[in-house]
């Protein structure tokens, strides 16, 4: 027994609770350890095929018969290729296939070793879904198991038709494998689950379960509700998400009554201005370790949230269930927690858990207290800081990212830059009725064309204000999208933190490596961005102070201006006065009764 052994029987033990049953096994060498781990598995038939091509048909055929997903397994190389014919087939025929793919290491790729080709993705738009699973660790993370049996049920769901795919069709799974692939013992290797990766007994890691654009099934509801109901100390998380509407925002807040769990809002999700009563200053008081408690079950909507310290707070929390509910049927969590993927329309899914939690006693008010009493030390440590920030020495980047979101009128549309604004606006940017949609480019979240896309915004809309929150490297990337404005007749406030390189960057270690740091990660460039606006026919306007700002700021957005608000700061500056509200809202939560 090693790592492989270990890692391949966690795979196919989960493909089995998500009803894998039959297994066509081809020889070979490399997928020795998937061959093992299916023959002894007791719950899944296993049929030898001593061409792979053959193999391929066959499973096609058990497949139809059953009306279940099949796998089919084989070695590297061109072994791969001969599955070729019955994965077309069975991408027209939309019969579920489960193509299993071992090979070589991804450092023998291209090297001319033996036996190696390039498999990831070799059976292009036939397959619904493509994906590799690294090599096995000696020593497993709870994360890597939890990944590698997400990935099975997921595998195994798509492959059946659900949760995203029109119909039922072909995944391919490939697998690399280093030596040994027999069962000989490794010194060293790990071969236990760890504890936050075992899931509950007998049933499959991760629920998938679809409805399509429709509300999820009575049965479904009930079932989660119950879940939510016999977990009081849970919470509702709202990652990054650029549809999301009024209506749903109002469905998620009368959740969050009929459960009592508070709303933790990332200012891109769309709950964190409007009818939804949220939680936003997290960032603050998770980054100074504040002793919140953990909860038990966590329902999630939209992608992941750009807090770093929240993100940490919910995977340290190791909650027993994480209810994700999903309008597109596209999975996302980087941590693997996410217990039952549901993918049904949002809101009318939100509106009958509420309605099925009506039907019970009200939700106790102390759980969601604590996290509210949390939040308002925040905001009050904050607007002491910021109304003491008022000489241009002291001038700092989240009063700033406040100030824009908080003066913006109703309606408006705020497009944050990538690297450092997003972030302010995520942690300084306080929750308000006020309508106020917030995006940014954080599919990728590059520093590329964050201008162009604020202007697209600002041009489909020109009747409700925009203002874009953008960094000095980031407009740098993006300044010829500037000739937008006079050539589309575009009315926007664009507010520059200027701190002259990459700021971000002294948030990571590297910060502390000379002369490097400097020369190649701040990349400081000394460039004077008035000349900027009036290359590009933008007023221009360099406020030193917080009351300037926001004079300026205010007029330029009332008066539908095009205009280049720059704002020069220190990064090192910046860090230090975040840093010390941080430190300021743990030791009063600490001194505050109640929270020793």
């Amino acid at each position: 027994m090693n790592r492989n052994l270990f890692h391949t029987e966690v795979f196919v033990e989960e493909l089995a609770r998500c009803g894998l049953r039959h297994v066509c096994l081809s020889p070979g060498s490399r997928n020795t350890p998937l061959v093992l781990a299916f023959a002894k598995h007791p719950r899944i038939q296993v049929s030898s095929h001593l061409d792979e091509r053959s193999a391929g048909f066959f499973a096609l055929g058990l497949a139809m018969a059953t009306r279940q997903a099949v796998a089919v397994v084989c070695t590297s190389g061109s072994a791969a290729a001969n599955y070729f014919p019955a994965v077309v087939e069975a991408s027209q025929s939309r019969v579920p296939l489960l193509v299993l793919t071992a090979d070589r290491p991804p450092e023998l790729r291209y090297s001319g070793a033996n036996q190696t080709i390039d498999q990831p993705k070799i059976y292009g738009n036939y397959a619904l879904w493509s994906v590799e699973i690294p090599s096995p660790d000696a020593a497993p993370s709870a994360l890597s198991v939890r990944h590698v049996k997400a990935v099975a049920a997921r595998a195994m769901s798509i492959a059946s038709g659900t949760p995203k795919a029109e119909a039922a069709g072909v995944v391919h799974v490939n697998l690399p494998f280093r030596p040994p692939l027999e069962p000989t013992e490794v010194k060293g290797d790990v071969l236990s689950t760890p504890t936050d990766a075992l899931g509950q007994p007998d049933q499959p890691y991760v629920s998938m379960t679809t409805s399509g654009p429709g509300p999820a099934g009575a049965e479904r509801v009930e079932s989660l509700a119950a879940l939510i109901a016999q977990h009081p100390k849970g919470a509702i998380v709202g990652g990054v998400d650029w549809t999301c509407d009024d209506e749903l925002a109002q469905a998620i807040e009368t959740l969050s009554q009929a459960s009592g769990y508070p709303i933790f809002s990332d200012a891109l999700s769309g709950l964190r201005n409007g009818p939804a009563h949220s939680l936003g200053a997290f960032e603050t008081y998770f980054a100074g370790k504040h002793p919140l408690p953990a909860p038990e079950l966590v329902v999630r909507i939209g992608n992941v949230p750009t807090s770093k310290w929240l993100n940490d707070w919910l995977d340290k929390a190791r909650p027993k269930h994480v209810i994700h509910l999903s309008q597109d049927g596209v999975w996302a969590d980087d941590q693997y927690r996410v217990t039952q993927f549901v993918y049904a329309d949002r809101r009318a899914t939100a509106l009958a858990l509420a309605a099925k939690l009506g039907q019970s006693l009200p939700p106790s008010s102390a759980w969601r207290e604590q996290f509210e009493r949390a939040e308002r030390i925040a905001w009050q440590v904050f607007a002491d800081a910021a109304n003491g920030v008022t000489r241009p020495g002291e001038w700092f980047d989240a009063v700033v990212a406040h100030d824009v979101a908080a003066l913006l009128p109703d309606g408006a549309t705020l497009f944050a830059g990538n690297s450092l604004p997003v972030r302010h606006i995520d942690q300084f940017a306080q929750p308000s009725q006020k309508r106020l949609r917030i995006i940014a480019n954080r599919g990728a979240s590059g520093i590329d064309g964050n201008v162009s896309t604020a202007l697209g915004l600002a041009h489909a809309d020109p009747n409700q204000p925009l203002a874009l929150l953008i960094g000095d490297v980031t407009l740098y990337h993006d300044m010829n999208g500037l000739l937008a404005v006079r050539r589309c007749g575009i009315p926007v406030t664009i507010v520059l933190l200027n701190n002259n390189g990459g700021g971000i960057f002294r948030r990571l270690p590297i910060k502390d490596f000379e002369p490097e740091f400097t020369q190649h990660f701040i990349t400081p460039h000394d460039l004077d961005f008035a000349h900027v606006a009036k290359l590009y026919s933008l007023e221009y306007a360099n406020p030193t102070t917080r009351a300037e700002f926001q004079a300026v700021f205010a007029q330029s957005v009332n008066q539908r201006k095009a205009m280049l608000i720059e704002v020069k700061t220190d990064s090192r500056q910046d860090l230090r006065l975040r840093q010390a509200i941080v430190n300021e809202v743990l030791y009063q939560s600490l001194n505050q009764v109640g929270l020793n």
